[in-house]
């Protein structure tokens, strides 16, 4: 049996954290296979747009935010790993607008070879990250698997007329992001050993922090839309907006915060298998500029875990939201703008 104080979670698996979902071009092509979902007038969010969580209303004052996520280990500490996946998790009720209420936890793990503590210090990183948020372990499911892998499936609660979709985008509307990207790309190389102790522990900050600072600050602003950056990376995920908003989204490169030595790793060669399908299925919606190599393109797509949330907010309101965020200690920057011109479409500049 692998001890606790031995074992790197991360070599147990081939792909890690939101890295290793199934890519947006195979999903949706197996979605294309579905029937229709049956009409109900209840349901107020559900699979027409690819948003962050379903929402589903009870009465006039009060709906359900439900979503689930969960994944193999992205770091090699078992109480970090539980943090983070507890906070990608309750991220999609954030995303939305709502409060974590309830969550229950998913687990896969290889109970007869590893030791059981490194499951208890799983659930208890995750049990922490759910008092921070204010939610209550109310159960779970686990099986037996070669492979570890763990989240939450999470509830939450929004008056239904202040649901926050990626589908309300208006032209006007700035973009805030309030977390930087490169997480796939720092976490591939802790897979490799390429990270010291320093970048670890800067990585699995922003991986573990929640985004519920970002959710309140927003709540007393126009904000038309909203979704988190997970596994289909920045691109992918402001791509989503931009076609169920029917709307063109303009990205500044330079605006959008990066965590450092992203792009010396990257250069290395440290690309994951995630972020390129992320490139390969947004390149066709995407106008890059001439001059912006295929590494900083690449980087615009990283596959992120437990990223933060991009914010389309009324283009007077955004400098002091900003400002808010900011105070709030929320690592944000406003990276573009809702444009009319190229519907469901995107262009860097």
């Amino acid at each position: 049996m692998e001890h606790s104080n031995t074992i790197k979670l991360t070599s147990l698996s081939s792909k890690g954290g939101c890295g290793c979902k199934i890519g947006p071009a195979d999903l949706a092509e197996v979605i294309r296979m579905l029937p229709p979902a049956a009409q109900n007038p209840d349901l107020l969010v559900g699979l027409d747009t690819s948003d962050d969580a379903g929402v589903y209303k009870l009465n006039d004052d009060l709906a359900i935010v439900q979503t689930l996520d969960f994944f193999t280990p992205i770091v090699d500490d078992p109480y970090s790993f539980g943090q983070v996946a507890a906070a990608n998790a309750i991220s999609d009720i954030y995303a939305m607008g709502g409060k974590p209420l309830t969550a229950l936890n998913i687990v896969a793990f290889p109970i007869a070879t590893l030791d059981k503590r490194i499951l208890a210090e799983i659930l208890r990183g995750a049990a922490d990250k759910l008092q921070e948020a204010g939610a209550t372990l109310v159960g779970g499911h686990s099986i037996d698997d070669k492979e570890p892998k763990f989240g939450l499936a999470v509830t939450g609660l929004v008056h239904p007329d202040k649901v926050r979709t990626n589908a309300g985008a208006k032209p006007g509307d700035k973009l805030i992001l309030t977390k930087p990207i490169g997480v796939g790309i720092l976490t591939s190389s802790l897979k490799k050993g390429l990270l010291n102790q320093d970048e670890i522990e800067r990585v699995t900050k922003v991986m573990t922090t929640l985004n519920k600072r970002a959710a309140e600050t927003m709540e007393s602003f126009n904000v038309h839309a909203c979704t988190d950056v997970t596994g289909f990376g920045l691109l992918g995920h402001s791509l989503e907006m931009a076609k169920g908003s029917g709307v063109g989204i303009r990205i500044v490169k330079e605006e959008v915060p990066i965590l450092e030595k992203v792009r010396e790793l990257a250069e290395q060669g440290v690309i994951p298998g995630g972020t390129k399908n992320n490139f390969a299925h947004i390149q066709a919606s995407v106008s890059f500029p001439e001059n912006m190599d295929t590494i900083d393109q690449w980087i615009l797509c990283d596959a992120v875990t437990s990223g933060g949330l991009l914010i389309s907010v009324e283009g007077e309101e955004a400098e002091e939201l900003l400002s808010k965020l900011i105070k709030a200690g929320v690592e944000a920057a406003i990276i573009g703008e809702i444009t009319e011109e190229h519907s469901g479409k995107i262009v860097v500049t």
